[in-house]
Parts: structure tokens; C-alpha cells; sequence
């Protein structure tokens, strides 16, 4: 059935920014609805998924998505037709069969005809293509995501339960999360086991034909130097003596290597690609590009209407349309010349195994709609995203850059070698354009990237001076989002849909920190992972859980059947955790014993795990109640700083700097006869009244464990709080006498109502109101 025989046709998206582009492009004949991402998900509880009866799912309706759920059956039951336009990957076509099989639930299908509509961008050729193309539904890609679900359900209701009984209650453990979990910890100990070694270079400071430059020692009395041939510093000086002597004022070129490489263009951007660029250059985080490329790809108005600037941002294909390439290469040619195409179009080759969620990269829907052309209908950190999509789409079709290596080895008499390396761009090709960024590990041979004088073998060249320089081996760094999401991707965890959520679970849960951009795992995160490495360790093996991926990806080709694949996983599984949960010790997890007594009792002291972080305790406890932190040097307890003209408002003693389990506070020294405390972090006044005493004002607090919050400044004579930071303007729908500034992943930065239930909300830089 086409749309011209159709009188009314009902479109379902995923969401209203989308639903809002894709209406113009359709005719009156079709009337477009979001659904607001799920209509449906499993029951919050267990027996959700059913092991002994076929692994039968439960599902009920989302709260939330109530009204809209409404909308949709009511426009079903006055439509001929349902054309299903959701995303083109597991979870749109799962969002797809919900809608479905709601409304045939509702009734409200009554056998019209149901059309599934894919397109990997949102442009009117794109969709209107996609009309004349209608599908029936996958059902070998729901069945995958179903199994993902299922899979996520069955471990997170089974081992959640046996983390509160061995560890603490309220935490919890994921399928794919705990292997992140993983790589972060073992980072970790191993910055911690990690020796640095000393060790010397010595660079020559030379002169030749009037430009200086370095080089550095390389052989010495007919041995090549290793990184740790010069370990202390009177070796090195004498070295540098041996050599001035010999050198006596000037080096002369022992040999000229010239050589000539060619650096390739990057692929274009796939969602990891993306995430770890923009985490380098831009220095956002997953969640926050992903959020930006959604607004990209949904449509943003350029003054002519809304329209989708990049096609689909979750994939793991580096391949380009036909049709994109040939406006590509059309576009290089005309603002950079053609001797900047390359003969052919290049062709990448796509590294996940199993690509197939879309099948294009991310790239702009018209490249000849460049950053600046759109600028204006962009803001701020849009176009930082679209401009590097497009500079790395266009590069991605270009030359390659050519550049000219020089290496000279330069003779100090007969006692040494130096070197100097150098090259200069000779053509810069793609360069032009855009550059790929480099991780910290990656960022070497900067040495390489200088020019050096044109020498001749034979040519002296004056020495100014020698350095010795003393260097210590450094270890690896700690993993930042951008080097988690690519050691992810290379050991095959996780899909394009999933990075954020993995990095964002991680840290919810507090299980992890972002320190100075990188990632250190919580006294909960190490011993969590500890549990599981030690009793689950087959499920938090990183070829498990690439290899268990790659079976879902079967079943979304069709290649596996998914209740079989789940019966697999389940058996071994749940007769493990049964097993834990029988002869498992709490203490066995919560407890590291320590070759050390205690000096109070004599009993063995262990590490255990506090309300938020571990500590050294007796294991005589609650006999004997000695505690210290664990960073406290054992043989001295330092003296308390007495804070200077301060007294104690309960007894009028001074007060001092106290050392507890949430770091340093000020305390009485009449303790603990007096118990007066005092936080260091001083809540900040917000200036909003309270809306519920209107006698205090609203301030800015932390939490024990460093969660922002706001609070009336008269707890707990007032307890009114709010998580998301008020602001003095009431409510236009419930008269409520404050707002809150509240961001959320798919409707951006808003001013919402704290007042439940009202549901009044708007955008932040103003806007409709909801």
C-alpha cells in the first residue's frame, strides 16, 4: 500500500524533535507522533523473566510515557495505516514491536496494515525515499534486543541480591558494566605495583649553518645505549666529559637518512570514534556528545525549516554512500583543487566484527552545508561537534599527506654517536582540513616533527654544550573516557548504543571517580570488582563477554535462535550464584586480613569496608573497637592543629582539625566528652528564598559522599531540599515560588517545577512552555 492510496496514515518516531522534522516532509495524509523513546519496558521486579517457562518476558507500559501512549492509540483507531519510523538498530526496531503490539493490545490496529520505515538520515529525500521502501518488522533484531534485555535483567535481579548480603545493600552489578569495572581496577593496581626506574640521556647542543638544533647519544665506545644504559647522574657526567674532550667544540655528519612517508587520512567517525575525539578536543564527556549529535541528527531549523544535519550517530561502520562520497570529492575539488582527490574514492575497512547497527559512518547530511554556513542556527557546542564531523568526513576523502623524514647521525671522534631527527611536511593533503588526536600514551616523536639544517656527510657542525637529563619511568595512566571507549571497542565490549551508558553507570554507581579527567576506582568499585573477578570470573572475562556480544549480534542476523542462547547463559550462571550465596562469608568479601596486630588487643588487624570507604580495624570487633585510616602511618599519630581563635560554642574549649572517615573536619578537644563538630565545606547561599518556610534561604551543600545538593539554611527545622539548583521565579502553571535548572540527555537544559505533580517545564534560554 503506498500513501497515495492511503487517506490517513499515522508515523511513529522516537521522539518530538524528530517527530517535528519529518512532518514537513510528509504530505496531510500523514500525521507524525513521538512515542518518547520506550512505550514498553519489563516489570521492576523479578519473575519479569521467566527461566522455567521459555524465558517468558513480562512487560508493562511506562509510567511516564502515559499521555503519550494515549495519543498514539487514540490517532491508531481515526488512521488507516502505521508506519513505524523508529531508529535503524536493535532498539528502534524494539521500540517498533512495542508500539505494535500495544496497540494490537489496545485494539486499535483491527488489521491495518503495519509498515516499518528505516533511513539513516533525516532529509527529505531520505524519508520520503524510505516511504516507497516499507518493510515488515525485524524480528530477528527484536529478539536480540530482547536477549540483551533479558541477559541485563536476569544478572542485575540475581547478583544485585547477593551484593547487598555479601558487601552492602543498594549496590549492584551489570552484564557489560562489571568488565569496564574491571579494566579500571586493574589499571589501578597497577599504578600502584609500579617501580619507577631512573634513568639519564645526554643531549648535544649544536650549530649547523646558522640554525641550531639538539641531537642526542645514541652509541658509545661502539654500544648502542638502551633506555636504562645510563642510570645515575655522575655516569652521565662522566660521559659528558669523556665526550666534550673528544668532541673538542664540533661533531661532524657521519650519515644522512632521507626518507619519504605518506600519512593516511583517519576513517570517517563511528559512535567510539566520535566519543574519543570529542573527548580530546573538545573535552566533553560520552553522554554529552552523544546528546549534542542527537539534537544533529533529529534537526536543527537553518531558517528554511528544521532539517538533519548528520546521519545516524549509532553505528560501527566506517563505509559512505556513493551519493555522499560524489558531493564529497565535488566539494575537495572546488575549495581545495583536485590535486588534493585522490584517484579513487578510499575505502575503509570497518574494524568491529559484527557492524551492522547502521550502515553508514557519521557524517553530514549535505557536506556542501558547511560549519560556517549553519553557524548561526547553531549554538555554542553544536557546532563544535558538527564541524568536527564534517572536517573529519571531508579529510577522510582526500589525499594522503606527504612528509620528508631526516635522520643524521653526527660522530663525536671515535668515542660516540648522536642523532637528530627531523621532517617537514611536503604536501599536507588532508592535513589541510583536519588532524586526528592523539591519547597521552600515543603522544611521542614529537623530536621528529622538527626541521633540521640541510647537512652534507662529512659537514661539521658546532657544539654549544652538553645536558644531562634525568628522567623516571612513568606508569601507565589512568584510563580517561576516551582511552576507556577505545579499550572497550578493541576487546569487544559493548556496541555503539552502550559506551555512554557504561561510563555513566559506572560513576552513578559510584563505583569509579572522574579525577582530573580520569577515571579512579571507589573502595566499593575495587572490592565489588574483587567479588566478582574471584567468584564470577567467567562472566567478567573480557573474551566472555566480547564472545557473548557477538552471539547477540548473531541473533540479530538471524543466525541464532535467542531463547537457546539465553538457556546457555542461565544454567551455569544461576547454579553460580546459588552457590555464593550459600558458602560465601560477608566477611570474606568486606575483610583483607593484614600481617599485623592490633596494639591494643593483639588480635589480627584486617582492612575492612566502611559506610563509604575502607578502613584498618580490629577483627576483635566489637570486643575491641581500635580503628585507624588507612592511610595513617601506623608508627606515629600526628598532632592535632589547634585552629587558631577559635573556642567551642557548646563547652569553651579550643577547638582543633580532626582526621575522619569523610577526610578532615573541626572537632572539640573536649571529645568525647563534648561532641561538637563543624564541616569544613561551608554550604554556599544561593540567595533563593525556601518555598515552603519563606523564612530561610536555599543553599548549596554536599553530600557525605560529594553529591551537590540544595537545602533550606534552617534544617532540620525546615527540611525542604531539591537536587537541581533553584532559581528565584515561580512556577507560571502552579504558582510554586521557585524553578529548578534540571539537564537531561534527551530535552537538554530546562527550567522545571520541583512541585510535584505539576509537570511544567521549559527551556532554560526561554522557549514554549510544556
Amino acid at each position: 500500500m503506498t500513501p497515495a492510496a492511503t487517506a490517513k496514515n499515522l508515523v511513529i518516531v522516537e521522539s518530538p524533535a524528530k517527530a517535528k522534522t519529518i512532518r514537513k516532509y510528509l504530505g496531510k495524509d500523514f500525521n507524525v507522533l513521538a512515542s518518547w523513546g520506550h512505550v514498553r519496558d519489563l516489570l521492576p521486579k523479578a519473575g519479569a523473566v521467566e527461566p522455567d517457562n521459555g524465558f517468558k518476558m513480562h512487560y508493562q507500559n511506562i509510567e511516564k510515557n502515559g499521555k503519550h501512549i494515549t495519543a498514539i492509540v487514540t490517532a491508531m483507531k481515526k488512521a488507516d495505516a502505521l508506519w513505524l519510523a523508529t531508529d535503524p538498530d536493535r532498539e528502534g526496531e524494539a521500540i517498533s514491536w512495542h508500539v505494535r503490539e500495544l496497540l494490537e493490545e489496545k485494539k486499535a490496529l483491527r488489521n491495518k496494515p503495519v509498515h516499518r520505515i528505516v533511513f539513516n538520515e533525516i532529509t527529505k529525500s531520505a524519508v520520503q525515499a524510505a516511504i516507497t521502501q516499507p518493510r515488515e518488522i525485524s524480528m530477528a533484531l527484536v529478539n536480540a534486543q530482547q536477549a540483551r534485555r533479558a541477559l541485563d535483567f536476569l544478572v542485575g535481579f540475581n547478583l544485585s541480591p547477593l551484593l547487598w548480603r555479601k558487601i552492602r545493600r543498594g549496590l549492584s552489578a551489570g552484564r557489560v558494566q562489571s568488565p569496564a569495572l574491571r579494566m579500571i581496577v586493574e589499571r589501578e593496581e597497577e599504578i600502584e605495583k609500579f617501580v619507577s626506574q631512573e634513568y639519564w640521556d645526554i643531549i648535544a647542543d649544536l650549530t649547523g649553518r646558522g640554525q641550531p638544533f639538539t641531537a642526542r647519544l645514541t652509541h658509545f665506545r661502539g654500544e648502542k645505549l638502551e633506555q636504562f644504559s645510563v642510570t645515575a647522574g655522575p655516569q652521565a657526567e662522566d660521559i659528558k666529559t669523556t665526550l666534550l674532550a673528544a668532541a673538542n667544540g664540533n661533531l661532524t655528519v657521519a650519515k644522512v637518512e632521507k626518507k619519504q612517508r605518506k600519512r593516511n587520512p583517519a576513517a570517517p567517525f563511528i559512535t567510539s570514534t566520535l566519543q574519543q575525539e570529542a573527548a580530546r578536543k573538545l573535552g566533553y564527556t560520552a553522554q554529552r556528545t552523544m546528546r549534542i549529535a542527537q539534537q544533529l541528527y533529529e534537526g536543527i531549523d537553518t531558517g528554511q525549516g528544521a532539517v538533519g544535519l548528520i546521519s545516524y550517530m549509532r553505528t560501527d561502520s566506517v563505509h559512505l554512500a556513493s551519493e555522499a562520497i560524489a558531493e564529497i570529492r565535488h566539494l575537495v575539488a572546488e575549495r581545495y583543487g583536485a590535486n588534493n582527490l585522490p584517484e579513487s574514492p578510499p575505502v575503509y575497512k570497518t574494524r568491529a566484527k559484527n557492524a551492522q547497527e547502521a550502515h553508514e559512518a557519521i557524517r553530514p547530511t549535505a557536506v556542501l552545508r558547511t560549519p560556517e554556513s549553519v553557524r548561526d542556527s547553531l549554538n555554542p557546542e553544536q557546532y563544535r561537534v558538527y564541524s568536527l564531523i564534517w572536517k573529519r568526513t571531508v579529510a577522510s576523502q582526500m589525499i594522503h599527506a606527504t612528509i620528508d623524514t631526516v635522520a643524521i647521525d653526527l660522530a663525536c671522534g671515535d668515542a660516540a654517536i648522536f642523532r637528530a631527527n627531523g621532517s617537514v611536511v611536503v604536501d599536507p593533503g588532508f592535513m589541510r582540513v583536519y588532524q586526528e588526536g592523539t591519547d597521552d600514551e600515543k603522544q611521542n616523536g614529537a623530536d621528529e616533527e622538527r626541521l633540521l639544517p640541510p647537512l652534507e656527510q662529512g659537514e661539521k657542525v658546532d657544539l654549544q654544550g652538553m645536558t644531562c637529563n634525568q628522567h623516571f619511568t612513568e606508569p601507565p595512566p589512568r584510563y580517561s573516557e576516551a582511552t576507556l571507549i577505545r579499550a572497550l571497542e578493541e576487546h569487544g565490549i559493548g556496541r555503539p548504543s552502550t559506551y555512554a551508558a557504561i561510563v555513566q553507570t559506572l560513576q552513578h554507581r559510584e563505583y569509579v571517580i572522574l579525577e582530573t579527567k580520569r577515571f579512579r576506582p571507589t573502595d566499593v568499585g575495587r572490592i565489588v570488582n574483587r567479588f566478582l573477578t574471584k567468584h564470577f570470573t567467567r562472566y567478567v572475562d573480557y573474551d566472555f563477554t566480547a564472545h557473548l556480544e557477538d552471539s547477540l549480534d548473531a541473533v540479530s542476523r538471524g543466525e541464532k535462535e535467542w531463547k537457546p542462547l539465553l538457556g546457555e547463559f542461565w544454567k551455569p550462571f544461576h547454579t553460580l550464584v546459588t552457590d555464593v550465596m550459600e558458602t560465601v562469608k560477608r566477611s570474606d568479601v568486606t575483610q583483607e586480613a593484614l600481617d599485623e596486630k592490633c596494639p591494643q588487643c593483639g588480635k589480627p588487624l584486617s582492612v575492612r569496608l566502611g559506610k563509604h570507604s575502607r578502613f584498618i580495624g580490629c577483627t576483635g570487633y566489637p570486643d575491641c573497637n581500635y580503628t585507624r585510616s588507612l592511610d595513617e602511618d601506623k608508627s606515629a599519630t600526628p598532632a592535632a592543629e589547634i585552629v587558631e581563635g577559635r573556642l567551642c560554642s557548646q563547652c569553651n574549649k579550643p577547638l582543633q582539625l580532626r582526621v575522619g572517615r569523610y577526610g578532615k573536619f573541626i572537632g572539640c578537644t573536649g571529645y568525647p566528652e563534648c561532641k561538637f563538630i563543624e564541616s569544613l565545606n561551608k554550604p554556599v547561599d544561593t540567595g533563593v528564598e525556601c518555598p515552603e518556610c519563606h523564612q530561610g534561604k536555599m543553599l548549596k551543600r554536599k553530600s557525605r559522599m560529594g553529591k551537590v545538593f540544595f537545602s533550606c539554611a534552617r534544617y532540620p527545622d525546615c527540611k525542604y531540599a531539591v537536587w537541581n539548583e533553584p532559581v528565584g521565579e515561580a512556577c507560571p502553571k502552579c504558582a510554586w515560588p521557585i524553578l529548578t535548572v534540571k539537564t537531561t540527555k534527551r530535552r537538554g537544559t530546562e527550567l522545571v517545577c520541583p512541585h510535584r505533580p505539576c509537570d511544567f517545564s521549559k527551556p532554560a534560554d526561554g522557549g514554549d512552555d510544556d
